[in-house]
């Protein structure tokens, strides 16, 4: 068993893309049983909004399960991150392209940004779990802007259909946890790029 990330204190940041929850959620539940100690943020939207993919409360409800606290739902309550250095890494997942654009400008106006913030400034690692139906449109120079900034990991992604939706992009869930485990070591994992999703018949 790999013992990596014994005891290690990971944030989560949940923000609105609700059609990959379910992958999300089966990763953090394997994150829950390598020993770790996760702390969940969601953004405004992903606290609030109920959808085809399910109810906010029993996201909320599963984080608290899965964590064993109370998720961070304010900006308040993620501001004190950064003086209390909570986490040994932070995780973006799922990064919306709205989230991304915003990490990539500076903006810290929901809870999972305002984390970033207060985190980064520790010179800690944050990984992004990227899922935008634009990352090959207006976010792919906020994706270029990202990979080269300090401190900043990305979860491989690649085209995830690649016909219906061109500009689109999400990452490879299931290498949540190898990717966390580089990021710790100050390296990115590699290939970040790798596609397609499925094998087009």
């Amino acid at each position: 068993m790999n013992h990596s990330l014994d005891n290690k204190n990971i944030g989560i940041g949940i923000t609105g893309s609700y059609c990959t929850y379910k992958k999300v959620f089966n990763e953090l539940k394997r994150l829950s049983e390598a020993n770790t100690n996760l702390y969940t943020i969601f953004s405004d939207n992903a606290s609030k909004t109920d959808s085809r993919f399910g109810n906010h409360e029993d996201f909320l409800n599963l984080a608290k399960e899965l964590s064993n606290k109370e998720p961070i739902t304010t900006i308040t309550g993620a501001e004190p991150i950064g003086p209390k250095s909570m986490f040994d890494v932070l995780v973006i997942a799922p990064c919306t392209g709205n989230t991304l654009s915003k990490l990539a400008n500076g903006i810290s106006d929901t809870p999972v940004l305002m984390a970033c913030k207060a985190h980064l400034r520790n010179n800690k690692p944050l990984v992004i779990c990227l899922s935008t139906n634009d990352a090959l449109g207006m976010n792919l120079k906020n994706i270029g802007i990202l990979l080269n900034t300090k401190n900043i990991y990305f979860v491989p992604f690649g085209m995830d259909d690649y016909i219906s939706k061109p500009n689109s992009m999400t990452a490879h869930v299931d290498l949540l946890q190898d990717t966390i485990v580089k990021a710790l070591q100050g390296r990115q994992i590699q290939p970040v790029i790798q596609s397609p999703h499925v094998t087009i018949t």
